[in-house]
C-alpha cells in the first residue's frame, strides 16, 4: 500500500465487478498515451462498451493460470491495471517465459510512481509462479513507455512485429528481463 494524490493505494487482483472500470480506463489511457502515435479518429472512436465484453470474459475465465489482472485502486476507484500471463509468442516456452500484456494508468495518475508499483507487483507475482523471464511488446515510437520499461529492467531483445489486430499497422518492439 502507498499513499499519494490518489489517497491510500492498494494493488489487488481484479474481480469480475472490476470489468467496467477497467474497460473505461483502458480506453481513456489509450486516448491519452497514444495521441500522435495512432490516427486521432481511431482514438476518438474508442468506446469502453466495446472493450467491456473482452474484460468480462478475461475476468470470468475459470483458469486463472492462463492470465491474471491486477488493479491499482484508491479512494476514487481504479486508476491503473496490469494484465499478464504465459507468453503468447511462438518462439517462447510459455512454461518459462511470461508476458506483461498490458499496463495502463489513468492520465491523472501518470508520473506519480504508481506504474512502478503496479509493475513491481506484477513481476513479483510472475516470479512466485516460477517464470524465469518476462517479455512485453511496446510500440516502437512510444518513447515514454520504452523509458518506463527500461527503468524497470527491461531491454529490447531484437524481436519486432507488426500488430494489425485493430485494423492499424503498428510496429512493435519486444522487451525482456529476467525474473528473480
Amino acid at each position: 500500500m502507498a499513499a499519494g494524490a490518489e489517497g491510500s493505494v492498494v494493488v489487488r487482483s481484479a474481480t469480475a465487478r472490476d470489468a467496467p472500470p477497467i474497460a473505461d480506463l483502458h480506453v481513456r489511457s489509450w486516448q491519452a498515451a497514444y495521441r500522435g502515435m495512432m490516427p486521432q479518429d481511431y482514438l476518438d472512436g474508442l468506446d469502453p462498451a466495446d472493450r467491456l465484453p473482452r474484460w468480462q470474459r478475461l475476468l470470468l475465465d475459470p483458469d486463472p493460470a492462463r492470465r491474471d489482472v491486477l488493479v491499482a485502486a484508491g479512494e476514487t476507484g481504479i486508476f491503473g491495471f496490469s494484465s499478464f500471463g504465459p507468453s503468447r509468442d511462438e518462439d517462447e516456452d510459455p512454461d518459462r517465459v511470461a508476458e506483461v500484456r498490458a499496463i495502463y494508468l489513468a492520465p491523472s495518475a501518470l508520473g506519480r510512481g504508481y506504474g512502478r508499483v503496479l509493475m513491481a507487483e506484477s513481476l513479483t507475482h510472475l516470479a512466485r509462479l516460477g517464470y524465469q523471464q518476462v517479455t512485453l511488446w511496446v510500440l516502437d515510437v512510444n518513447m515514454r513507455a520504452r523509458r518506463f520499461y527500461e527503468i524497470a529492467g527491461f531491454q529490447p531483445d531484437g524481436a519486432l512485429k507488426v500488430d494489425d489486430r485493430e485494423g492499424l499497422s503498428l510496429q512493435e518492439v519486444r522487451y525482456r528481463r529476467p525474473l528473480p
